[in-house]
């Protein structure tokens, strides 16, 4: 049994590490300063005995005795990491500087989850590891872009200098349950609208591609990547080379959910890049992940799940709820 530290715990690909890690066997420690997660996605797991929740904001020092580090730590979606791009940056990279700075004295992995928007809008397609991208340092998304450059430059400087265990991935667009419907995203928003039947909202001629990476999968990988020999640093591209246009997108949800929405057509938004897929050669190679789930069958079980969640949408949660807090934690 390894002790686990998650951070960015209670969100969407927080809540389900920690699943999977409880589920074979470790000590888990979920860490969150609840800005965007939700509490409900870690409802199920606060009764495991082998789970602690910590409510902390890695901008600020940490002290935690774990063997690993899985750093998830910082908004995803733009709707929320626009809304406050100040703390967005200063969670990228003062966050994984004290990740990086307890790693080095805990003698713990740091396993820090980079993007692929560290591409930007490139010019190489697919994008390959090696590729360096096309980020614009002052837009609005660069908050996050040059947030997670700067964060993976922080890794590998640590790893050259201090011998540090880090591994680097970046992950590419993935969706399933506990997504939230509010998160922005174009799967939870084209779903949602399509379940109520409103007009499902298109930017730009809908003709710029993305590829979504099933939530299991994208686990399964970032598995295998945690647990995989200390030669293994990356940067690793973690995502599903199935390349489809948004246009293609909406249709398939239109199918899956039997809607009769139109679609509408709004400017595309400053920066927003006009292809994204990975190129996974090199993960494959070196640990034979793939992903294995169908895209018609991981937006079917996103769609059931988020019929649920329709009716009670979500915001992020902003104050505490001590309810749900073990004591004795640290």
């Amino acid at each position: 049994m390894k002790t686990i530290l998650v951070t960015g715990a209670a969100g969407f690909l927080g809540a389900h590490v920690c699943k999977r890690l409880l589920a074979d066997g470790h000590r888990v420690i979920g860490l969150d300063n609840f800005s965007t997660g939700f509490r409900a996605n870690l409802v199920p797991l606060l009764d495991h005995s082998s789970f602690s929740l910590v409510k902390h904001d890695i901008t600020q020092p940490v002290d935690i005795v774990a063997d690993y580090i899985i750093n998830l730590a910082c908004p995803a979606s733009p709707r929320w990491y626009q809304a406050d791009p100040i703390q967005t940056i200063k969670t990228s990279f003062l966050g994984t500087l004290n990740l990086l700075e307890l790693a080095q004295k805990r003698g713990a992995t740091l396993l820090h989850a980079s993007t692929s928007e560290v591409y930007g809008s490139p010019f190489e397609h697919p994008q390959k590891e090696e590729y360096w991208g096309n980020v614009n340092p002052i837009g609005i998304r660069a908050c996050y872009d040059e947030g997670k450059r700067a964060a993976e430059s922080l890794c590998f400087d640590f790893h050259r200098v201090y011998g540090t265990s880090v591994k680097v991935v970046r992950i590419f667009n993935t969706y399933g349950p506990l997504m939230s419907v509010a998160d922005g995203r174009v799967v939870s928003t084209f779903v949602a609208q399509a379940l109520k039947g409103e007009p499902l909202t298109m930017f730009g001629s809908g003709l710029q591609t993305r590829s979504f990476c099933y939530i299991d999968d994208l686990v399964e990988g970032l598995c295998q990547v945690l647990w995989s020999s200390e030669d293994v640093v990356g940067p690793l591209n973690l995502g599903n080379p199935y390349e489809v246009t948004l246009l293609e997108l909406a249709q398939k949800i239109l199918a899956l959910t039997g809607s009769e929405s139109k679609l509408v057509f709004d400017p595309l938004p400053q920066d927003d890049p006009p292809q994204r897929c990975p190129d996974i050669t090199k993960i494959k190679t070196l640990l034979g992940w793939s992903p294995v789930v169908s895209l018609e069958d991981g937006l079917a079980r996103t769609i059931e799940y988020l019929k649920g969640e329709i009716s009670h949408v979500q915001s992020p949660s902003f104050s505490a709820d001590k309810g749900i807090f073990k004591q004795g934690i640290i």
